[in-house]
């Protein structure tokens, strides 16, 4: 009589951990079509490489200076989940990472990223690299790479994540930033779609248990108003730097203005922001009521309508609005820059961390950025 042996255990097989290899090869058979749109003559290769590569012509250039920036979407994109809605995110991480390359006076080049889901579904990740893509040839930067991870166990399935990562160039001698700003420069602001992608841990709190498939007041659904994709402002700042002198650009993004603006000054200098020179979409004047969100905090959280601000000389000033109007881009003097004061804002008090809300207006957290109704 034969001897009973005990039963082997089955091999595990990464499936059994939640990986699923099938999913990620048809995941790169979808995306091969969707990246063509995204891509520029110095990009060497294709898809399925363990790197993009980007044949520079160094001799374009007298001192190139190499120009990198990363960044994500943030907790707007738990909004897209709930919704359903994928590719505006994908948008919003071009743009957040672009704008910023932008700023020092950067053309953006090429762009990587990486998706992270708890569950790998081909069509989901498609429709995030699509609107990556969309974004990339909108700021004719190539994506020449990324990498998709399937996270079971630490994202829930539906859930995901974006990051990406994004170099651009630009001549030495071009380089903008506070050393080009000088008393008396003129502040014309680009507008924004929106939130971009900031303070959506503040919106999440406000909407909390909302019907995003509801108007509540606002022109559309509400979902549809706080997905709206981030704005990509780099081709008109590219076209206004070819068009006038630009000494700086602010990228608006948390912590609004007076977070934002000191970046792109010298430290003898402020800027005066006029709130009466433009309106705020309707999302923020929504989101103040329902919060409800101080005025002083809407500044330093959310861009209030303001996505790029060009620095520029006076006398160039109307030129800059027109050239941008001309290309479609409802801009304005948003206003100035002035010569730092003693820290003291007219009656309301002395600008400190918590800052100042009053007649004369609202300061941000440094104190440089006086923000005034001239109405």
């Amino acid at each position: 009589m034969a001897e009973d042996r005990p039963e082997e255990p089955r091999s595990l097989s990464y499936a059994d951990a939640g990986v699923d290899l099938g999913a990620a090869d048809r995941s790169v058979e979808l995306l091969s079509s969707v990246l063509e749109g995204a891509r520029r003559p110095e990009v060497l290769g294709g898809i399925g490489g363990f790197g993009g590569m980007f044949a520079l012509d160094v001799h374009r250039y007298e001192q190139p200076v190499l120009v990198s920036s990363t960044d994500g979407v943030g907790t707007k994109v738990d909004l897209a989940r709930r919704m359903g809605v994928l590719h505006t995110v994908g948008r919003d991480l071009v743009a957040m990472v672009v704008d910023d390359l932008v700023v020092s006076g950067a053309e953006p080049l090429f762009f990587n990223d990486y998706v992270s889901v708890g569950a790998l579904d081909p069509e989901r990740v498609a429709a995030l690299v699509r609107g990556i893509a969309e974004g990339c040839a909108e700021a004719n930067c190539a994506l020449v790479g990324g990498e998709t991870a399937e996270h079971p166990g630490l994202l829930a399935d539906d859930e995901f994540d974006l990051a990406g990562f994004g170099v651009g160039i630009v001549e030495r001698g071009d380089i903008l930033g506070p050393h080009r700003v000088r008393a008396g420069d003129v502040l014309v602001a680009m507008p924004s779609s929106g939130p971009h992608s900031n303070g959506y841990s503040l919106i999440r709190r406000i909407i909390e248990g909302m019907d995003l498939t509801e108007h509540h007041g606002l022109p559309r659904p509400l979902g549809a108003e706080l997905l709206e994709p981030t704005r990509i402002h780099t081709p008109d700042c590219l076209a206004l730097l070819a068009g006038v002198e630009v000494h700086a650009f602010c990228h608006v993004t948390g912590g609004g203005l007076p977070g934002n603006l000191p970046r792109v000054l010298p430290d003898d200098l402020d800027v005066v922001v006029d709130a009466a020179s433009y309106t705020r979409p309707p999302i923020f004047a929504w989101l103040a009521e329902h919060g409800p969100v101080a005025d002083a905090e809407m500044w330093r959280t959310f861009n209030c309508g303001v996505g790029m601000v060009a620095v520029v000389a006076a006398e160039v000033a109307e030129h800059a609005v027109a050239l941008l109007r001309e290309r479609g881009t409802d801009a304005w003097v948003l206003g100035e820059v002035v010569v730092g004061d003693t820290g003291v804002v007219g009656d309301t008090g002395v600008v400190g961390d918590t800052g100042v809300v009053g007649d004369t207006g609202v300061v941000g957290d440094t104190g440089r950025v006086r923000i005034v109704d001239r109405s």
